[in-house]
Parts: C-alpha cells; structure tokens; sequence
C-alpha cells in the first residue's frame, strides 16, 4: 500500500489500516523508569539491556529509548545503548523511537538506526524555520516523526488548539517540507484527568475528539501520546489506574489512536473491568456528570488494592432464546445451541426463520463486532462453528420444509472458492470462506489443486456472483492468470477475488487485471472480503466500484512501468566478479558423519513441538505481535492466550492419539561450488559430478563493500573439501483425516487450528533436525548451546534456504531434491507445479559455512535468465514463468 506507515529493525513492520494498535514499549526511558535510570547512572548497560528485553518479550512493536537526565550525558549514553541493542537480534529486530528533547542527542540517535526508526519528538514551541529545519533532516535520515501538539504558545491543551496546531504542522511538513504524510505520527497530548480542576475536565474527551479529526482531515497520518499520562490522580491505586488506561485506550482506539506507549502490565481486560468501576472512569473520561470527580475518588478507596475474583457467569441463560442465541454466538459458546436451536425452531413458524431471525441477528452482531475491531479472527471463527451447528441440527426440518414447499432461504450471495492447480494451502482461504459465511454468503468451496476448466465448469453450474481464487506458491500466481484468461475466453463477467500469500496488489493489477474485462480485486486478508463481496454483488455500487478498482489498476500499471524504465541493476558478469569474498584456505570445514540419506520416520512429536515457533501461527490467526509478548498486547492479548491455550489442548490430543505422524529424510554429499551452481559427487574422490544444483545471484547495484549475494557462494570451489546437505520433511501425515472428522462436526475452528498447528509441527521438525545437523549428522557445531529463543532466532551456524523462497525462488529445484532424497518413502510428494504434499511440509539444502545468510534475491535481468535457462535445459518461456515475479523487466 503506498500510503503506509513503514518502519523497521531487523525485520519490517507495516501499520496498516487493518493493523492492530501498536503497542511503544516505556521502560527504556529514565524519565519514566527508575530502574532503568540506576542501571544507566551506575553505568550497567549490560543490564538495561535486559529492560529493552522484557519489553520485547512483553509485546513491545517499538522500544522507546530516552536519556534525558540532568546528571547524564544524554548524547552519549544514547548512543552507547543503541549501539548494544543493535547487537542484540531479539531486540534489533523491532523498530526504535528514538526519544529526546534534545536535537543533537536526537541526531546522534538517528545516526546509530541500522533500520527505519522514529523521533519523538519534534514540533514548533521554537518557532517554525526550526521545525522545518528538524523536520528535513528527519526525512534525510529516513525516519518517522511524532510531532507533539505544540507551538510558540505552548501545548494545546483545548480540542481547538489541538486541531489548529496539528493542521498548522501538517500543511508545513507535507506541502514545504515535501515529508511523507504516513511518516506523520501526532501526539495531540494526553493530559491527566479527575484532578478537582474544572479547566481539565475535558482534557480526554478533546483527546478522544481530536483524535478523530487528525484520521478525518489529515490524510494518512497517525495519532500516538502516552497513555499513563492520563491517571496520574490516583497514583497508587494500581486497580483504578488499570481501568483508567484500559477505559481510556478502548475509546482513544475507537476514535481512530493507532500507535502508543503503553506499559501492558498496567492494563485491565476492557471487557472484565467490573460495571461499577467502569461506569465512574468512563463518566470521567467523556466528562458525563458534574459530580464524576468527586464519585470516582469516593469509590476508589473501596477498590484499593482489592483483587480480582472469577466467577462462572450463567446470567445470560436467564434471557429470551433470541438473546441466549446471539450471547452463544458472540461468545463462541457451543454447549447450549442444540438446546436453544429447538427452543427457537418450537417458537417460529418454520426452521428457515430460525436462521433468518435469531441466527442471522446473532451473525450480524459477530459481523459488526469485527468489523468495528471488538472481536478477532479466532473468536468469529467459533462464531461460525456454533452457527453451523445450529443449522446442522435444524437440517432435517430444513430438509422436510424444503420437499413440501420447494420453499428455500435466499443467502447475500454465491461465491466460488478454489486454490488453484498445482497448490495444496487452503488454510488462508478457509478463514476467509468461514468469514464470508458468518456474513450470509453461501461459499462454494472447491478444495486444493483445482484446474481452470472446474473451476469455470462449476461455477456455471452453482451460479455463483463471485470467484475467489487462492494460493501460496509462486506457480500459482501464472496459473491464476490463466484463470482469467479462460474466463474472458468463456465471455464470464463474474468478479474475481485474488487472494494469498504470494498474490499482491502490484501483480494483480500489471498481469491478471489486463487480461480480463470483468472486476478484479486483489484481497488484503479475510477481514477485508467481506466489504469487497458486498460492493461487487450491489447493484447500486458494483459498476462503480468496478471503474474505480479498475482505474487504480491502471494507474498501478503506469506507475509500474515507468519504474521498470529506471532500472538499477548491473550485468551479471560485473554480478558475478562481486561475488562474496570467502578465504577458503582459512576455514575449517567438517566432512559428515554420514554421507547419503538418512531417513527419520515417525519422529516422536512430543520432542518436535519443543521447536515451535509461535509468532507465525498467531499472524495465521490474524493476530499481530510476537510471541510470547502477545500474550499480554493490550488489545490482543486476552484473545492470544484463549487461541494459545486451544492449541495447546489440541497440541496434546494430537501427541497423545498420534493422530499426526513427522516423517523426514536428509543426505550429505561431497560438493563444489561451479560459478553460480553447486555439483555434488558420489566420494570425496570421485571426480565426475552425478548432480547440480542451481542457483541465482542478485543483480541489483550495491553499496560499497557489499556482495551480490548467490547460494553458491556459501560452498568451496575446490573439490573434496566441502559438502552440502538437503532435507524434506513433514508433519501433515494423518492430517487428512483428522481435518475430515472436524468437518464432519461443523467445525471449521479445530479444522483450521488443526492445518495452522501441522505446519508449526513441519517447521519444529525442520528446526530441530537441523540441529541434529549441525551437532550429530554433519558435526561442525558440536559444542553448541543455544536457548530456544536462540534457535527460533537462528543464531547459530548455517543456514536452511528453501527452493521457492527469497534466497532460491525456483521451485523447479526441488525436482532433483526430491529424486537424491527419495522422499516420497517418507510420504512427500510434489505436484505438477512443485507444491509438497502434504501441505505441512519443509525441504530445503543446508549449508554450514559461518558467513553463510538468508538474503533475497531481488529483481534479475534477461542476461541472468538467458545463462540461467542455459544452465538447466530449459526454456527461456519456461523459466520466466517460474520466475516472474523475480524479474526486471516484464514479459
């Protein structure tokens, strides 16, 4: 998206519109945390690195970092702590604010980023020429800014003033300062509440106002502040201050507050907030009584330092079985709904009302709840298992009242979905169908590894409104293409959605859009199907929607090619000379304790599930964070431990049913790296090569004293001395059938936790196999200690480069891996487009070099295409279908 706030450490984070809020971590700052101050004033930065530590692991998305004391030498204490985070890969990986009332410590600061941080703060209490001055040397330094709501008069502390100043900086910064409106962060000041001062009874609710205005009227920038700020009256009082915050964040959020420095610790559940409590903060915060002061101090004392009981509450079964029915439904409550189902099927005239009435009434609730942000994926999908096992049960009437009548309820709408030929993943487009579904749209699911012509055949034959085609690999992205191409050769005019990892907006709209006349919109994720379902089936908004969709494709592709015409790549000859510069002599390398396959069947998964890395399958979840901070994020953390805590129940059912099977096979051979290939020989001795592997090398410009990166080049070029290894791996086997059972019971929540839990066990396995790699099998790390954090962060030795992904995008490699490691004996297969199957599966080569990287291979021109075809056989057509998206120039 071209207008999104970008930043990064290590790794990228995008704040998107469909972003959760981003938590800024606030014990890296001395005025703020008094242990943090001692460490730094009794020069222990060793230790105050483990303050930036625990934020990280405490759900921090950005550490900010300020050393503002009057006893410090700020500019250097600064620079000395930055310097020892970017040592630190957990801590390195996430964003920096770096956080000053001081320029120059701001600069030094900004100096240290070896990514895209950002600075709190700058604004114009010293007049503009200094703002603007600030403000381009933020731009020049590639940061974002938090500019506070403040001028030559001081802070704004009115909602008129908040608004006037924030307008005033805006027009400054995007028309004369030319700086990117999503690099804007306002900071429109959080001022403590229930002081007994009349002048600040409204300071959050023009927060709250101010807020909304700066998301309505100043494109694309974002609001932060520091939310602790506004309980200051009742330091002390921990129970109160937690629901102040929470309370106060609910609303900032829903008035459009996107990014904050919020201590997590200091949080209550907004939901669990007891209603008494509530009710007096929330009075203060939108200033609702003359007397909500003096009301929340009284009660205050009763609430110090009282403790949090849990009880069952059975209240809502006291309601009316409509209310019963949208309580189960929002909650995700399954117990009660074959009892309340009947209840109401005894109540209506016919079953059909049932789900007309109370069950799309309950629908539409879990529909707006997530669509206003009040409910995540995981709990819509419970959603929608309780909803389907309400239909289920009233099937049969359903059944009986549709022979009699002929008479049927009429969905929102016929959508088509299908992964397409050659791909296995479907968990992605399952959580959209089950999305689609909760919103009335009746979805034609037609599985995995579904050619053109059935895909067009039913949906003929269904009289679907809309397609929705998916997939993972790169493969697909040509076969989606093909797609629409037999779709415009048919004359269809359906819409058709393009979803999935690998699919993009940029590639939606410069190769399938072209070739089809009808609507084509690429989806984001699930969260966004649903608005786009319903703008392409209105009459009264398709035709419009489908020109403006359609524009903004062209506009993309002009765009787009404008910038293939300012290319930044060398030959591949100049490529090749900039090859990484490893002393060959100097290195010590360790033959294999085997060499040839071995194979590894049925693995025990209860050492497998050690491995897991489970940040990945909360984004499978739609649930934004790291793990195991995201456990305590302040919006979505009481939701991830729920998801966690699932998973982990299944994750034990599965150990202990061995319903799931991990199968994996590796081989060592003697290798040498040849240009840009890498053959491999029978013995050490042998002195013809039986296979190659091949691979690519970056073509685009560097910086000086950076290499243009190839595979190859982690590997000696003198025969006899080195060797590779390779591997495939799964844990999908008997995934078949345990996904049957759960949707045999309507259960799409443990069908998909099923899917996301077997490709964290494929990836576990993968991560602990290379271990016994580099420990036992191959041996060139046997001293090695790592912590499980250490392991998921891949601090060790070596690295596991995949076919298919950035390092070697050609899947077509995996061919010649599959055929040396037998794998179909383990039970891995590969599809005509080179998808494994199952799905829940790993391969991929193992170099143990120590300078050896992930990178990614980036763009590529013809010259390297040309060489590279040569080099495997094969067609220059054939090679630009499977690298398309890595190449420099459009075919």
């Amino acid at each position: 998206m071209k207008h999104t706030l970008k930043l990064s450490g290590l790794e990228a984070v995008e704040v998107t519109p469909n972003s959760n809020f981003v938590n800024i971590g606030e014990r890296t700052n001395v005025t703020g945390s008094a242990k943090f101050l001692k460490l730094i004033k009794e020069d222990k930065f060793d230790e105050a690195l483990e303050v930036a530590l625990d934020q990280v692991r405490g759900g921090a998305q950005v550490i900010d970092v300020n050393m503002d004391e009057g006893m410090l030498d700020s500019q250097l204490a600064m620079v000395k702590y930055l310097n020892l985070m970017a040592s630190e890969p957990e801590i390195a990986a996430i964003p920096v604010m770096v956080d000053s009332s001081k320029w120059e410590v701001i600069e030094a600061g900004l100096k240290c980023l070896q990514g895209k941080g950002i600075v709190n703060s700058i604004s114009m209490k010293g007049g503009v020429e200094e703002f603007i001055r600030q403000a381009k040397l933020v731009k020049r330094y590639g940061a974002a800014a938090v500019v506070m709501a403040f001028d030559e008069q001081g802070q704004a502390d009115t909602y008129q003033r908040r608004i006037d100043i924030c307008k005033r900086a805006y027009d400054i910064l995007v028309n004369e300062v030319n700086f990117p409106p999503q690099d804007i962060i306002f900071d429109p000041n959080i001022f403590p509440v229930a002081t007994g001062i009349d002048e600040h009874r409204n300071y959050a609710l023009d927060f709250f106002k101010a807020t909304k205005w700066i998301r309505e009227n100043l494109p694309h920038a974002h609001v932060s502040g520091g939310v602790s700020n506004v309980s200051f009256s009742f330091r002390g009082n921990q129970k109160v201050r937690e629901a102040m915050h929470s309370a106060f964040l609910y609303h900032a959020i829903q008035h459009g507050m996107d990014m904050g420095i919020v201590n997590p610790t200091m949080l209550e559940v907004y939901d669990e907030i007891p209603k008494d409590l509530l009710e007096r903060v929330e009075d203060v915060l939108l200033n609702r009584r003359e007397d909500s002061t003096e009301r929340l101090l009284d009660f205050a004392e009763s609430v110090k330092g009282s403790a949090k009981k849990k009880e069952v509450d059975d209240e809502w079964r006291k309601g009316t079985v409509e209310e019963r029915i949208t309580h189960s439904l929002v909650k995700g409550i399954i117990d009660f709904i074959d009892q309340d189902t009947e209840e109401a099927r005894q109540k209506y005239d016919k079953p059909l009302h049932v789900i007309e009435g109370p069950l799309m009434s309950g629908m539409n609730v879990v529909g707006d709840l997530f669509g206003a942000g009040k409910m995540f994926l995981p709990q819509v999908v419970k959603s929608a298992r309780v909803m389907k096992k309400s239909v289920a049960y009233l099937t049969p009437f359903l059944e009986e009242e549709k022979r009699l009548s002929g008479n049927v309820g009429k969905p929102a709408a016929r959508i088509l979905m299908a992964t397409v030929k050659g791909d296995v993943h479907d968990i992605g487009k399952n959580i959209v169908g089950v999305v689609l579904a909760c919103n009335n749209y009746d979805v034609v699911d037609l599985g995995v590894m579904v050619p053109p012509e059935k895909i067009i055949e039913a949906a003929k034959r269904e009289k679907v409104d809309v397609i929705g085609l998916s997939g993972l690999i790169t493969p697909s992205l040509d076969e989606m293409v093909y797609v629409a191409k037999e779709m415009q050769r048919e004359k269809m005019t359906l819409p058709l959605l393009i979803g999935g990892a690998t699919t993009s907006r940029i590639h939606t709209a410069v190769k399938i859009d072209p070739v089809y006349d009808g609507a084509v919109v690429h989806v984001l994720d699930a969260s966004r199907s649903v608005p786009v379902a319903s703008e392409l089936i209105s009459t009264e908004t398709r035709d419009a929607f489908k020109s403006k969709i359609k524009l903004e494709y062209e506009v993309m592709r002009k765009d787009h090619a404008s910038r293939q015409q300012a290319k930044n790549y060398i030959p591949l000859n100049e490529a090749r000379a900039n090859r990484v510069k490893i002393d060959w002599k100097a290195t010590q390398l360790t033959k294999p304790v085997i060499l040839g396959r071995r194979e590894f069947v049925n693995y025990p998964l209860e050492e497998i599930r050690k491995y897991i890395d489970w940040t990945p399958f909360f984004q499978t979840w739609m649930l934004a964070g790291r793990y195991p901070g995201i456990l305590k994020d302040a919006v979505v953390g009481v939701e991830a431990q729920k998801l966690f805590n699932d998973a982990n129940t299944m994750l034990d059912e599965i150990v202990r049913d061995k319903s799931l099977q991990a199968s994996g096979v590796v081989a060592f051979y003697p290798a040498a790296n040849k240009g840009d290939d890498v053959e491999l020989y029978k013995t050490d001795s042998t002195k013809e090569n039986f296979a190659t592997f091949h691979f690519l090398r970056q073509q685009n410009k560097k910086a000086q004293n950076l290499p243009n990166f190839c595979l190859a080049d982690f590997v000696s070029p003198e025969q006899g001395n080195d060797y590779l290894g390779i591997f495939a791996v799964t844990a999908g086997l008997g995934l078949e059938k345990l996904t049957a059972k759960h949707q045999a019971n309507q259960d799409d929540y443990s069908d998909i936790m099923a899917k996301a839990l077997a490709d964290r066990l494929a990836e576990a396995f993968a991560e602990c196999l290379h271990e016994k790699v580099r420990k036992e099998l191959w041996g060139y790390a046997q001293d090695e200690k790592l912590t499980d954090q250490q392991l998921i962060d891949e601090e060790y030795n070596g690295i596991r480069p995949a076919p298919g992904y950035p390092a070697c995008p050609d899947h077509t490699e995996k061919k010649l891996l599959f055929e040396l490691l037998e794998a179909e004996k383990v039970g891995i297969q590969l599809t005509e487009s080179y998808a494994m199957f199952p799905g829940a599966a790993v391969s991929g080569f193992y170099f143990s070099h120590p300078d050896s990287k992930y990178f990614g291979l980036g763009k590529i021109e013809k010259d390297q295409v040309l060489d590279y075809a040569k080099r495997k056989g094969m067609s220059v057509e054939e090679i630009e279908r499977w690298l398309a998206p890595n190449l420099a120039y459009d075919i």
